[in-house]
């Protein structure tokens, strides 16, 4: 049974018999083992799998746990265990009680919500700063939502950034539209899945006897309160406060910091017996991340015997040679390529790390930076697929169309709407059997000055001008062609839409369907768009070899989400699985770049922490936007402790492209591996400035 495999700490956490448990894990020292044993020890008390949540940060850490399970009670129990993240519990538990649920990421609602902003204009206001851009206004409306309880979003925006006091109004305004939309067409985000869900549990009984929450140092508000909806009979939360790294998410460290002030009766459990990181590896995180206060005393022990290597600091005098000497040190090594980790702060570091391996043919796969499903030609394939499954995804319709020349968001959504005008109500009618009695399918914009509304929409177009283009006679007599800023590009992409959804229309198989999509002449002509954009050279021309390459790269995406489409039967399950599962897919093998936040839970032979500079880690610019020198030293706990026998720590004195001059980072002070000299005392000092400023 499980629990014959734990240690004293864990077992006496696995079988509590309070109603409120709080286990501090630090870095390796086996909490999956303690919730899994958790979970035995409530299924041997008489509690029903079913009656069982477990929350966790990935899918797969959830999978993994049940399959563990498994191992002991067999599947046919551990499949009834509710499993997964605050989101797909969420989404499942919606799609349970028959709620419409049309669940969109967030690079598809910035669009949407683009689409919105772009009607404003804040020519009319005089004020000391510029107003925000429509994507940054969106991730400032998300963290919002993740971290404010009670107060609306234009008093919050005044109260936290008073310089755009004069702006408030107008942001309050394209949030409101931006909502009435989502309303309108069913979307959801991930926020509104927890915020339904919340709305769910407060007045529905959920059945369960116990909840467990793994990361709980990662909550934000909103998960906070969710779990206070639900108010289990039984909570039991792990999480490790040294681990906290998602501040910019909204992640709150006060809500595992007051677990005991909530729960008056709360124990709290330590685990100490780290089984992962070598002495010396340990011993390193724990001269570093002492500097954070500690809010729950804690003391590591280490249970690995055997001598170790101690960390390695590799000193470069140029930031390239870094990268290379790092790539000839892993061609060398005899730890194999997927035992080796490269964790990264920054993107640009691991740019300059992928680029070295690959000169020497050395395989690696990248996560954390932009991934496979990150790519906008993987997203163009699987928007063409959501109209497919969903012909009312508008949100779908626009990303598509902003691909077309002269077609911005606020363009392809008037276009949208005017489908569904001649449709009335249906996308594919407006396209395939208009209702030609309406002449003028485009909708009057509303002006409002004050809320920085205005009408630019000139009158209807003639159609004339795509006679020579080659269309059918069915498509010229559609009064979608009459919009008057649609240039023959523009109703080309249309045109191409058109054919391509006549031609899929009826398949039954994903694979198929990605396959016909892939080889449409639209998608050819986004490949081609994308392709031109990333061969652009500084002066405007496009290096051809460089676009060759590019399509390649493009075709072989279109072969590994081929692939991905092969195990499923469903296009909806097909949707759902790359939407809410793609996060935890990686692509390829070999050594594993990772960004910090991709890396958390992972843990490797050989690790390399690189560009260990004062600017790069800590990163200065993201403390100065609402970071802190504690989240940076505990992004640094986090990547050192993911090695298990070698780690090497890295930087650079100087960057010959930026011509600038690089100090040690103030972590490399603390962990003992530079001597503190008067560079380090101006650190202290600076960071002593900005936290009383």
């Amino acid at each position: 049974m499980p629990l014959s495999r734990l240690n004293k700490e864990q077992y006496q956490a696995a079988t509590s018999n309070n109603k409120q448990n709080l286990i501090i894990a630090s870095a390796g020292t086996g909490k999956t083992s303690t919730i899994v044993g958790r979970i035995g020890y409530l299924l041997q008390n008489s509690i029903k799998p079913e009656e069982i949540l477990l929350l966790t940060f990935t899918n797969k850490a959830a999978a993994e746990m049940v399959a563990r399970v498994a191992e002991y009670f067999g599947n046919a129990i551990a499949s009834k265990i509710e499993a997964g993240t605050f989101h797909a519990v969420s989404y499942r538990w919606l799609k349970k009680q028959n709620h419409r649920v049309v669940l969109k990421q967030q690079r598809e609602l910035k669009t949407l919500f683009r689409s919105v902003f772009e009607k404003r204009s804040f020519h009319n206001i005089e004020a000391e700063v510029a107003p925000y851009g429509g994507n940054h206004l969106y991730d400032v409306y998300s963290f919002y939502q993740n971290t404010e309880l009670n107060r609306d979003f234009e008093e919050w925006i005044i109260d936290k950034y008073p310089e755009h006091e004069l702006f408030a109004m107008i942001y309050a305004d394209v949030v409101d539209e931006f909502e009435e939309l989502k309303k309108e067409y069913g979307f959801l985000n991930f926020n509104d899945l927890l915020l339904q869900f919340r709305e769910l549990a407060k007045t529905k009984e959920l059945g369960y006897k116990e909840v467990l929450v793994d990361e709980y140092q990662d909550t934000n508000a909103l998960q906070g309160t969710l779990i206070d909806a639900m108010n289990p009979p039984s909570l039991f939360c792990v999480g490790d406060y040294d681990q906290s790294i998602y501040a910019f998410n909204g992640a709150d460290i006060s809500i595992i910091g007051t677990f005991s002030k909530k729960y008056p009766d709360a124990i709290v459990h330590t685990l100490t017996k780290n089984y992962r990181s070598s002495a010396p590896i340990l011993s390193l995180a724990s001269r570093v991340i002492q500097h954070n206060e500690r809010i729950y005393p804690k003391k590591l022990e280490v249970t690995r015997t055997n001598s170790a290597q101690a960390p390695k600091l590799l000193a470069f005098d140029e930031l390239f040679d870094q990268y290379h000497a790092m790539a000839f040190a892993i061609r060398d090594t005899q730890t194999p390529n997927e035992e080796i980790a490269v964790i990264f702060r920054n993107n640009s570091s691991a740019d300059g790390i992928e680029v070295a391996l690959r000169e020497l043919d050395i395989p690696c796969k990248r996560k954390g930076g932009t991934s496979f499903f990150d790519a906008r030609e993987v997203k163009a394939v699987l928007d063409f697929y959501t109209l497919l499954v969903n012909e009312s995804d508008m949100m779908a319709f626009i990303h598509l169309f902003e691909f077309a020349r002269g077609i911005g968001s606020a363009m392809a959504k008037e276009l949208y709407i005017a489908l569904k005008t001649l449709g009335h109500g249906k996308l594919f009618y407006g396209l395939y059997a208009p209702d030609e009695s309406i002449k003028n399918p485009f909708e009057k914009r509303k002006l409002n000055h004050q809320l920085g509304l205005f009408d630019d929409f000139l009158e209807l177009g003639a159609v004339g001008k795509f006679a020579k283009l080659g269309f059918e006679d069915k498509f010229m007599k559609n009064p979608i062609l009459k919009h008057p800023k649609l240039t023959k590009d523009s109703a080309t992409f249309l045109y191409n839409f058109y054919t391509l959804y006549r031609d899929i229309k009826g398949i039954n198989h994903p694979r198929s369907i990605v396959k016909k999509i892939a080889n449409s002449e639209v998608f050819k002509y986004i490949s081609e768009s994308l392709a031109s954009k990333r061969a652009q050279l500084k002066d405007g021309s496009i290096d051809e070899v460089q676009k060759e390459e590019a399509l390649i790269r493009i075709k072989r995406k279109m072969v590994l989400l081929e692939e991905l489409s092969i195990p499923y039967n469903e296009h909806e399950r097909f949707l759902n699985a790359m939407i809410l599962g793609s996060s935890d897919l990686t692509q390829g093998e070999g050594v594993n770049l990772l960004s910090i936040h991709a890396s958390k839970g992972l843990e490797y032979k050989e690790v390399y922490v690189v560009d260990l500079m004062d600017g790069r880690f800590p990163n200065r610019k993201l403390m100065q936007r609402g970071g802190s020198l504690d989240e940076e030293r505990r992004l640094f706990y986090v990547a050192v402790t993911r090695a298990k026998d070698v780690l090497y720590l890295s930087y650079a004195k100087y960057d010959k492209i930026k011509k600038i001059n690089f100090v040690p980072s103030q972590f490399l002070y603390e962990a003992g591996l530079v001597p503190k000299d008067e560079q380090y005392k101006k650190l202290v000092m600076k960071d002593s400035q900005d936290e009383l400023s």
